[in-house]
């Protein structure tokens, strides 16, 4: 159908609600803002949808919602009275109608007789993924769009083990919702009607109480939380998003009374109103934070995005002044003091293993390496995490001991199936702790593992390429890379080209290749001869193409050369693309 057919077809539906009418009357005569609305029903990937908010198949609305949750409703139907009664928790966190859209999906699951369990009020992700668990749900349903603008939401999908869907039943669930023609026809019950059959149930406490026992039960050593809590000064926001009371009970019920929380934006807002971006992978996000810290002479800053999953950490550094740590690197502090307290604890198990993704820093795995703990990469995604936690459980080959990506997503207990800033936050807080037990800080910490292990640094960019011409220079771009690779970039020979796609890793030396034993993705990966690398992936669920950057130097200053020949000579071969 053409976009002006199901423009039309919008227009002329007389049960539109009021506010989706006033929206497409704005829109009126906007040709091409009218085309990117309704050229497409928004994408529903394995892992759920994300888009703008506002009128049409091609963004997030009531419609398109009740879409999602139609081939929810088939999908789980299909399998049977007993998946339809084990039913499907629903989370929704501070965003734009996100309560209203949770609502939504509630009552068209309702109408096919799904049971359903709400949380009265927002929630963050990561318990999400435990109240799955923890009520035996068939699957789980999370509105938020995490850390994108305010005028973004989504519907992220969950499984029966707390993590996002495996391929398998992940790509039955999207031929279901792609089944679903008519977003505007769908059918749904009525709340009153839901909650007199017992099908809705609302939840919270309970739940609450469950996760933050299993939270608290993470702490390494409780004699040095004890010993330093309250010497401990840490600043904590969760920039106006679903973390903030989960974060604060979790740190009060361990004994920390060191926390002061950034009162402008503990509560919650849907326009992020005190940051240009709810994201605490930017420094800016972090600037209230850091005048508490200065004014309270604070060690450690802590912040959340809205939908509670991700962690950003600042720190103390040498000139006083406080500097913001890249995913990688707190990953690579929590898992050394993991690691080495497991050990001197004699609770390290042999079979133990890290589980990072393929655009996640090596200097993880060279600090793996040095406990003689095996270091296991997956594609970008914490499902893939998730997805080998549960292998391992099946299979007994190995424990699971952390996993972690760049993109400042971090879990260390697996009751949890996704990244996890309320146990991230926490652990954070003892790790820091620890080092100040030993009269260091945070970063002198950081600096010692450089010390020990090398100089890793890493950096992403990011090229944002929005609407359908957007796609079309996102693929020229992929096809460009990979019809015609790189022999050599930043004076340095390419060594292997690894082809997620194709599932093929190349050595252009020799012609020789080897299988890779992953998902398809359309990712290409360039390994270098001096152990730099870089990787090529458009994101999955925003208008952009991602560009990431590894090298090991010498020390800092090698490092920050060598990442800035690497990045510019790459960058310089997508010019032409922009």
């Amino acid at each position: 159908m053409e976009w002006k057919e199901q423009y039309e077809k919008w227009s002329s539906f007389s049960g539109l609600e009021p506010e989706m009418s006033e929206a497409l009357a704005q829109l009126a005569g906007k040709e091409e803002e009218l085309e990117d609305c309704f050229y497409k029903h928004l994408e529903f990937g394995t892992g759920g949808m994300r888009g703008e908010l506002g009128p049409g198949p091609n963004r997030l609305n009531r419609y398109t919602v009740r879409r999602a949750a139609e081939g929810l409703a088939r999908f789980l139907t299909a399998k049977g009275a007993v998946a339809q009664e084990r039913g499907v928790v629903i989370a929704y966190d501070s965003r734009h109608q996100s309560k209203e859209f949770a609502m939504e999906a509630a009552l068209t699951l309702g109408r096919h007789r799904i049971r359903t369990y709400l949380f009265k009020e927002l929630r963050p992700t990561p318990e999400l993924s435990f109240a799955v668990r923890y009520l035996k749900a068939e699957a789980g349903i999370m509105i938020t769009a995490s850390h994108n603008p305010p005028q973004y939401n989504g519907f992220k999908m969950y499984g029966p083990d707390g993590g996002q869907l495996p391929p398998g039943p992940a790509d039955e669930l999207v031929r279901c919702v792609h089944e679903v023609e008519n977003e505007l026809a769908i059918e749904v019950t009525d709340e009153l009607e839901m909650k007199e059959k017992q099908l809705l149930r609302m939840i919270g406490a309970d739940v609450d109480a469950a996760y933050l026992e299993q939270v608290k039960s993470l702490i390494v050593q409780p004699g040095l939380v004890k010993e330093w809590s309250g010497q401990l000064k840490m600043i904590f926001t969760p920039l106006h998003g679903a973390a903030n009371l989960l974060v604060q009970r979790a740190f009060a019920e361990s004994g920390f009374s060191g926390l002061t929380v950034v009162a402008e934006q503990q509560l919650p807002d849907p326009e992020f109103s005190t940051v240009v971006s709810p994201n605490p992978e930017e420094e800016q996000a972090f600037a209230m934070a850091i005048e508490y810290g200065k004014k309270e002479q604070a060690e450690l800053l802590l912040a959340t995005d809205p939908d509670g999953d991700r962690m950003g950490v600042a720190v103390r550094d040498g000139s006083g002044d406080y500097s913001c740590l890249s995913g990688n690197q707190i990953g690579a502090l929590l898992l050394d003091y993991l690691l080495s307290e497991k050990k001197r604890q004699q609770r390290l198990p042999a079979n133990g293993a890290v589980i990072k993704t393929i655009v996640t820093s090596e200097f993880g795995r060279a600090i793996a390496d040095s406990y003689d703990i095996t270091t296991l990469d997956t594609l970008t995604g914490f499902k893939f995490i998730a997805e080998k936690i549960k292998e391992f459980e099946q299979t007994g080959e190995h424990t699971f001991l952390f996993g972690y990506e760049e993109s400042y997503g971090f879990l260390i207990g697996d009751f949890v199936r996704d990244k996890d800033a309320v146990q991230s936050c926490l652990l954070t807080a003892e790790l820091a702790a620890f080092y100040k037990a030993r009269q260091m800080s945070l970063y002198e910490g950081l600096h010692a593992l450089y010390e020990k292990h090398g100089y890793f640094e890493e950096s992403l960019t990011s090229v944002t390429l929005k609407g359908k011409s957007g796609l079309e220079k996102m693929a020229g771009i992929l096809d460009a890379f990979r019809q015609s690779p790189p022999d050599f970039i930043a004076e340095k020979r390419v060594t292997t080209i690894e082809d997620y796609e194709a599932l093929s890793a190349l050595n252009p030396l020799t012609g020789e290749t080897a299988n890779l034993d992953y998902p398809r993705s359309n990712v290409l990966k360039y390994k270098l001869e001096d152990g730099s690398w870089f990787c090529v992936r458009p994101s999955g669920t925003e208008p952009k193409i991602k560009f990431y950057f590894g090298v090991k130097g010498t020390s800092a200053a090698d490092s920050r050369r060598r990442l800035k020949t690497l990045r510019d000579e790459v960058l310089e071969r997508v010019e032409g693309f922009r």
